[in-house]
């Protein structure tokens, strides 16, 4: 079976986003939604963290280049406008 790998975004009860990648989706959001103390992490200050939206890739630079494309939005309004409403998880690119 082919390894695959995701573009993933989380929400909080206060409606930020988080936005990552990964090839384990589930463990990593186990990992977002930590409650131990480690200094400078985002998603475990924040948290707790629900997957609102995923979308599947073929390689992990094609996961990457996603990632950057929507860290490059910079916008709440525009992630529930564009994926969120799209109708949440998509297939392979």
């Amino acid at each position: 079976m082919a390894r695959m790998f995701w573009v993933y975004l989380l929400q909080n009860p206060q409606g930020r986003f988080y936005i990552g990648h990964t090839d384990d989706l589930p463990s990593r959001l186990q990992s977002h939604n930590r409650t131990d103390r480690v200094a400078g992490k985002f998603t475990r200050k924040h948290g707790p963290w629900e997957l609102v939206w995923s979308e599947v890739h073929a390689t992990r630079a094609a996961a990457m280049v996603r990632e950057r494309q929507l860290k490059a939005m910079k916008s709440g309004r525009w992630l529930r406008d564009h994926l969120l409403a799209a109708g949440g998880r998509t297939g392979v690119d």
